[in-house]
C-alpha cells in the first residue's frame, strides 16, 4: 500500500482519538483537516500508478463529464449522475481511477454550485463510490446488479454527508442525529432513485466502453 495512504490512515486514527473531547466547531475543523489529508493521499495514489499522464487525462474527462451532469440536474435536489459514472470508472478501470473521478467531479462541479467546507467530504464520499465500484466489479456485471449497488451508494453518500453535518454543526446527541437524518431522508431517497435511473440507462454501457479503453491503455503501457 502506498506510503501516502498509510499516512492518511494514521491521521484519521489520531484525529479520531481526540474528537470525543471537541466542541462541534472544533470537531468540524478537525474533520476538515482529516478530509483534506485523505484527499491529498488519494490523488498521490493516482499519481503513483503506471501511465499516470494518460490516466490523469482520462480522469479529467470523466470527472468533467460527471461534474457537467451534476450541474445540469442541479435543479432537481439529489439527482445527478456522479455516483454512476464513478462506479463505472471504478469497476472498469480500478479503484485508483474510480476514486479520482468521483473526487474530481465533486471539486469541479462545486466551482459552479458553491465551494465550502463540505467539498472535501463530498470528494471523499464520491471517491468512495468509485472504490466501491472497483471492489464490487465482479458482482455488478448485469444491469440490475449495477443499479442495486448505485441505489445503496445513494443512501450511503447522503448518510455520510448527514453524519458530517451533524458532527460538525450540531450537538453530539442522538436526538440531534435523528433530526438531521430525518430532515435528509427525502434528499437521500431522491439521490438513490436517481442513481437507479442513470444506472439502468447508461451504467453497463459506460462500463464496457471504459473497459475497452482500459485494455488499450494497459497494452500501450506494456509496450512503452
Amino acid at each position: 500500500m502506498p506510503r501516502e495512504i498509510l499516512l492518511g490512515g494514521a491521521a484519521v486514527a489520531f484525529a479520531g482519538a481526540s474528537w470525543a473531547a471537541l466542541s462541534p466547531r472544533d470537531a468540524g475543523l478537525s474533520l476538515l483537516l482529516v478530509a483534506l489529508a485523505l484527499v491529498i493521499a488519494g490523488f498521490a495514489w493516482l499519481e503513483a500508478g503506471p501511465g499516470s499522464a494518460k490516466e490523469v487525462a482520462l480522469v479529467a474527462v470523466l470527472g468533467g463529464t460527471a461534474a457537467a451532469g451534476r450541474i445540469l440536474f442541479a435543479a432537481v435536489p439529489g439527482v445527478q449522475p456522479v455516483t454512476v459514472i464513478a462506479v463505472a470508472a471504478g469497476a472498469a478501470l480500478g479503484a485508483r481511477i474510480g476514486f479520482a473521478v468521483g473526487a474530481v467531479a465533486a471539486l469541479v462541479s462545486n466551482f459552479y454550485l458553491g465551494q465550502g467546507i463540505w467539498t472535501p467530504w463530498q470528494m471523499l464520499a464520491w471517491g468512495g463510490c468509485g472504490v466501491a465500484g472497483a471492489l464490487a466489479a465482479g458482482l455488478i456485471r448485469n444491469r440490475w446488479a449495477f443499479a442495486a449497488l448505485c441505489f445503496a451508494l445513494g443512501f450511503a453518500f447522503s448518510s455520510a454527508m448527514d453524519l458530517w453535518h451533524w458532527y460538525s454543526f450540531w450537538p453530539h446527541t442522538w436526538e440531534a442525529l435523528t433530526l438531521v437524518y430525518g430532515r435528509g431522508v427525502w434528499f437521500s431517497a431522491a439521490h438513490a432513485v436517481g442513481n437507479v435511473v442513470f444506472a439502468l440507462a447508461i451504467g453497463p454501457e459506460l462500463r464496457r466502453l471504459l473497459s475497452r479503453y482500459g485494455r488499450r491503455l494497459r497494452v500501450e503501457i506494456a509496450w512503452a
